[in-house]
């Protein structure tokens, strides 16, 4: 369906009408995503951290992973705790300075995230975007951000 149709909406113009269209879009994904790691016991927040930290191939401090993070989180701790509960991550303490706190994943957190890499195979754009269509709105989106910061 349409945008206007799933909001039942009248837009002011066609850039309030794309502003709103990229909420909606972004918070449908999330919700289809949430369901999908619910399986997991994961949440789009967890599953983020971990995806980082995979990506990394190195620990990072917290603040790096904050920094990283797609939704800037300020319970970034809680569930880096969680995570560690479940032995997904492993935390190593700086010997410089005992207050900085390193993560990296484990071989339990890797072995979970390929996992989740095959179930999510279903959820991704190549379905319904060219690779050209998929670098346009790349582009596009990009510049919205740049012209929006």
């Amino acid at each position: 369906m349409k945008i206007d149709e799933v909001v039942k909406a009248r837009f002011k113009n066609e850039h309030h009408k794309a502003l709103v269209n990229i909420r909606y879009t972004s918070n449908w994904l999330s919700y289809k995503q949430n369901v999908q790691l619910q399986a997991f016991g994961l949440s789009l927040p967890q599953f983020n951290i971990m995806r980082i930290l995979r990506g990394a191939n190195e620990m990072l401090s917290v603040s790096e992973i904050k920094e990283r993070m797609i939704e800037k989180s300020p319970n970034t701790s809680r569930l880096i705790d969680k995570l560690l509960s479940k032995e997904l991550l492993q935390r190593v303490r700086c010997e410089k300075d005992r207050r900085v706190v390193y993560l990296q994943i484990s071989q339990k957190g890797l072995d979970l995230l390929q996992q989740v890499d095959v179930y999510f195979d279903d959820v991704n754009l190549d379905k319904s975007l060219t690779t050209d269509e998929a670098k346009q709105l790349n582009d596009l989106l990009d510049k919205v951000r740049q012209e929006l910061n």
